[in-house]
């Protein structure tokens, strides 16, 4: 079995957490894989959000 450092489990429950609402619990729950699954992809929508320019005339 391969252990993460502590700094990147942490930091991998933090931003799932923010983003998604969830306890600790649940985040812990996951498999490691899963987890970096889901950080990849909140990375992505954010950059494409943020990417984005928005006219302030769209409704």
């Amino acid at each position: 079995m391969n252990l993460q450092p502590p700094r990147e489990l942490y930091r991998q429950l933090s931003f799932i957490s923010y983003y998604f609402h969830w306890g600790l619990e649940d985040v812990l729950e996951l498999p490691h894989l899963e987890r970096e699954r889901f950080c990849r992809e909140i990375s992505r929508i954010n950059r494409e959000a943020n990417s984005q320019e928005k006219n302030v005339f769209d409704a």
